[in-house]
């Protein structure tokens, strides 16, 4: 492999001690093709926590050495051409999410069964024949999508209650031919999709699994023909029932109605069934009550879908922007909008280091006027009313803040300043300077540094534009943006179940109003943004399937 000088991503990885590094894309893709393999001094990014390698047909392998990363917690290595996976990818002890979908794999490696933190596995769009025996040692395991492979079986150790978090099995696209009637042991599982296999049979015990709220058999050719029909039509819910009333006849044809002492014995099962039932019903109440959700709208189910057009310019300049559209955020009831500014404060205290390393902006979606063009403009033309103030210059607006400074200095007899003037020496000394324009040439953020007063949110809000900014790298912006919706989920949670009055966006402007009943949902609806390049290529869309992926105790996120 020639390995004459880094590749520049790697190098800034190493320089700046980063936490995620991407690389995705053709130009990688020459590379890897020229070098014959990835640049191997990114095996010495030790600190990685997560690391993306996407959209590279030239990549076939994966050397050993990964197995140094051993911070890694996401590994992304989808959309290659990789016919293999080093065995010793089972040392990367605190591996949380794998993601090897859409390769050529014909096997994995029994390394992965000894990744104990795993809780997301996507090996679908391979090769795969058959799945490593032992995955049930991978405890923490709650996602598996293994679909549009060869396999014909589960590894006889699947249906375990060693998995006792296992939530989701995504099989479909298979040649699967058999499902244990063991799979009741999966006590957690609440998706299970089997869809386009060679099932002939059902197992009565699935309606044995207490969570189980969505099932998916369609495409197999069923031995019982009305539970065919059934499959390919009928809710989650009927289709138990009659695997359930299927399985008690069964026992009564095995048991024989003559006999008291088994007919007592069929009445103890089905008491502690309902008992069982009644049990997980209970605890799925709790969770209902305390989880929070987050629903995702994907770009083609708008009907009023928004673009972003990002110029080359940006390049140089503030180059990473994420994007995406929040219904269902009520920011109406009492100290609900203060709490959210707050919040977003906090966030660009820490987790943007004060927006040093990201920015986050917000909208009202009622005020803007799309498409929106993500471009830069000298700081003599950038023309901005920001928040609170009249319409002035990025330069006029930079001097009236560094003077507000001095003054503040003075007043407070203070060294450190405050608000928006921690924040100037960002763009000291660039020739130009970052902005989201709409469609009718207004400027409405100028990152990091304000927003337009045009596009303010208030407390009648009801669907946010969210963007964030980054010159670190495009994972900044997504993890920030993860961070911000669990917030708002947060938020909205509280809101919902602190019943306080609806205020108003005046100041003194009457009584406060009482609450909207149609407010009390705290569901969240967040819809897909699509980044585009000037010549309408896509560059990112958020959030994608591997978004809003961590672990978050009460946060469902549903696709």
């Amino acid at each position: 492999m020639d390995d004459i000088g880094k590749w520049p991503e790697i190098e800034k990885a190493a320089k700046e001690k980063r936490r995620e590094l991407v690389l995705q894309g053709s130009a990688v893709d020459q590379r890897i093709s020229s070098n014959g393999g990835i640049d191997s001094s990114i095996y010495s990014l030790t600190l990685l926590n997560y690391l993306e390698v996407s959209q590279c047909p030239s990549l076939t392998e994966i050397h050993e050495d990964i197995q140094h990363l051993t911070n890694l917690q996401s590994l992304i290595l989808c959309r290659n051409k990789l016919a293999s996976i080093p065995n010793v990818i089972g040392n990367l002890k605190s591996l949380k999410v794998l993601d090897l979908s859409v390769n050529n794999l014909k096997v994995l490696p029994e390394g992965v069964t000894q990744l104990k933190e795993l809780n997301t596995l996507n090996v679908s769009c391979n090769s795969l024949e058959v799945l490593p025996e032992g995955l049930s040692q991978c405890a923490k395991l709650s996602s598996i999508n293994i679909s549009r492979n060869r396999i014909t079986g589960f590894p006889a150790d699947f249906c375990s209650e060693k998995l006792e978090l296992l939530s989701t099995v995504v099989a479909s696209d298979n040649l699967i031919e058999e499902l244990s009637g063991e799979i009741h042991k999966l006590g957690a599982l609440k998706v299970l999709d089997l869809s386009n296999n060679k099932l002939n049979e059902i197992p009565s015990d699935l309606s044995d699994c207490p969570k189980l709220k969505e099932i998916s058999f369609k495409g197999n050719k069923l031995n019982d023909k009305r539970l065919e029909k059934m499959v390919n039509g009928c809710q989650t819910k009927s289709i138990l029932d009659y695997l359930r009333g299927k399985g008690r006849s069964r026992q009564g044809e095995d048991r024989g109605d003559t006999e008291g002492g088994r007919s007592t014995d069929k009445k103890k099962k089905q008491q502690q069934r309902k008992k069982k039932e009644k049990v997980a019903d209970e605890q799925d109440e709790v969770e209902e009550l305390s989880k929070m959700v987050v629903r995702v709208l994907h770009v083609s189910d708008a009907p009023t879908a928004l673009t972003v057009k990002v110029s080359a310019e940006v390049k140089d300049v503030r180059p990473y922007l994420v994007c995406c559209i929040v219904r269902g955020m009520n920011l109406n009831p009492g100290n609900a909008l203060k709490r959210f500014l707050m919040a977003q404060t906090k966030l660009h205290d820490d987790l943007c280091g004060k927006r040093t390393i990201a920015t986050i902006a917000t909208h009202d979606v009622q005020q803007l006027k799309s498409p929106l063009m993500y471009d830069v403009k000298p700081p003599t033309q950038l023309k901005i009313v920001s928040l609170g103030r009249k319409e002035m210059t990025a330069v006029e607006l930079i001097r009236q803040l560094h003077l507000e400074a001095e003054e503040l200095r003075k007043q407070k007899k203070r060294q450190n300043v405050t608000g928006l003037h921690k924040y100037l020496q960002i763009l000291q000394g660039k020739p130009l300077y970052p902005c989201l324009v709409d469609a009718e040439g207004h400027v409405i953020s100028f990152p990091p540094i304000t927003n337009s007063e045009k596009t303010k949110i208030k407390k009648t809000t009801r669907e946010l534009f969210l963007e964030v900014t980054s010159a670190t790298s495009l994972q900044t912006c997504k993890d920030v943006m993860d961070a911000l919706i669990v917030k708002m989920a947060e938020l909205n949670k509280f809101t919902a179940e602190h019943q306080e009055e609806a205020g108003s966006d005046e100041e003194g402007g009457g009584p406060p109003e009482p609450a909207d009943s149609s407010e009390t949902s705290s569901q969240l609806i967040v819809q897909q943004v699509r980044t585009v390049d000037q010549d309408g290529n896509l560059k990112v869309v958020y959030p994608s399937k591997t978004d809003l992926s961590k672990d978050i105790n009460n946060l469902t996120i549903i696709w």
